[in-house]
């Protein structure tokens, strides 16, 4: 064994997996977690929209009333579908933790 080539191990370049045709590795898909902060974010969106509908409403800045019941309705729909997905979740939690292993 020779110093030289152990030198030599320094001068090689990095060599990218893709260009020796190996496939890079999976990227891993987004999970349940990321799922619901999206959601929850949505959610939090469409409240924060019609509270500030409902203000502009109140000061008479808009005038179309339809648009901000609809926003209404809309972030009030969102937010008990949101409300019962967490039910669901927690029912099914307790369900698995009521499991004899």
């Amino acid at each position: 064994m020779s110093i030289e080539a152990i030198g030599a191990i320094g001068a090689v370049e990095a060599v990218e997996p893709a260009a020796l045709g190996v496939p890079a590795a999976p990227v891993a898909a987004p999970g349940f977690a990321d799922w619901i902060a999206r959601e929850v974010g949505q959610v939090d969106a469409t409240l924060a929209t019609s509270e500030n509908d409902l203000r502009r409403l109140a000061t008479g800045q808009v005038q179309n009333l339809h648009e901000v019941m609809i926003h209404m309705e809309e972030a009030k729909l969102s937010f008990q579908l949101l409300a019962q997905v967490r039910n669901r979740l927690l029912d099914a939690y307790q369900e698995v933790m009521r499991m004899q292993v």
